[in-house]
């Protein structure tokens, strides 16, 4: 079993590219080792383990981890839930609560934290695996709708740079800022969206921009 995750000596390991990185927060060695046997088998990486709220807080902000099993019954004067409230005031990442447990004052205590899950110990492997993968898949969808709502956002901010009346030079074209600036048309368009611009001669244009040309042409 890896050591302990302690302030003063710390030895984990890197998250691997495939696979949630874990952390396990659970005071009893023996079924730490358990525990920590189980994540493997399941295809996971446990790459700390801390048994109190202080090892917890630096292993999260140090290591930030795809996912926390928090004990709610640690070393020292800081319960799991304390440390989840710390935690997720400082970082998003879905933290599941494993216990024995069970009274409705904790689990309610536990519940405004708004953890992924709760499991009273002890509990089967099947569920620790499905609570497990349905906690990263939902923390993964929140992040996804987060990034959709967000790149929405900027899209709609863009649409509204153009909208309403734009003023207009009836002999230049420029168009007038809203720091009451006389833009050309294209630097206006380019500052104000995603457009850009490729330069060419209409039809119309043509003939009175270079009549040599055009002349030479018809009387062939």
């Amino acid at each position: 079993m890896r050591n302990a995750c302690t302030p003063l000596n710390i030895q984990t390991k890197t998250k691997p590219p495939k696979g949630a990185a874990i952390l396990v927060v659970e005071d009893d060695e023996n079924m730490a080792v358990v525990l920590q046997a189980r994540l493997e088998s399941f295809g996971y990486s446990v790459y700390a383990v801390a048994k109190s709220a202080a090892e917890t807080l630096l292993c999260a902000r140090n290591h930030r981890p795809d996912l926390i099993l928090m004990d709610i019954m640690l070393e020292g004067d800081t319960n799991g839930i304390q440390a989840a409230e710390h935690i997720l005031g400082q970082q998003d990442v879905p933290i599941i609560f494993l216990s024995c447990r069970s009274d409705q004052e904790v689990i309610d205590s536990a519940i405004l934290t708004r953890p992924f899950a709760y499991l009273v110990k002890p509990y089967h492997n099947a569920e620790l695996r499905s609570t497990i993968e349905i906690a990263l898949i939902r923390h993964r969808a929140a992040k996804e709708r987060e990034q959709l709502i967000f790149r929405l956002e900027k899209a709609l901010q863009e649409i509204k740079k153009l909208s309403g009346l734009l003023p207009i030079c009836a002999s230049c074209k420029r168009i007038r800022d809203e720091a009451d600036r006389w833009l050309p048309f294209a630097a206006y368009i380019r500052s104000h969206s995603e457009a850009d611009f490729s330069y060419g001669i209409c039809p119309d244009c043509a003939p009175r921009l270079y009549p040599d040309v055009f002349s030479n042409e018809s009387n062939k």
